[in-house]
């Protein structure tokens, strides 16, 4: 139950973190931007315990959690750009 408040409480933080680490406008408003930082934040928890990286329970770290938000706005540019 932590876990998942924890992942949470990051990934709002990460979401505002990401967007002034990557370069472009996305024109994305700011509660956006926090869901988005939340959903990378899941994404690092996810692909780090299928990894073997976090046990089962264990949220991502800081670091994981921004590499996963950013990555998450590039792929929503990349879409955005193909449609």
């Amino acid at each position: 139950m932590f876990s998942l408040l924890g992942t949470l409480v990051v990934g709002l933080v990460v979401g505002l973190i990401a967007r002034a680490l990557k370069p472009g406008d996305d024109a994305l408003g700011w509660i956006m931007t926090c869901v988005l930082g939340v959903a990378g934040s899941f994404a690092a928890t996810f692909l780090g315990q299928a990894v073997g990286w976090y046990h089962a329970g264990e949220a991502a770290g800081w670091i994981g959690s921004i590499v996963g938000a950013v990555l998450l706005l590039f792929v929503a540019g990349w879409i955005k750009r193909k449609s």
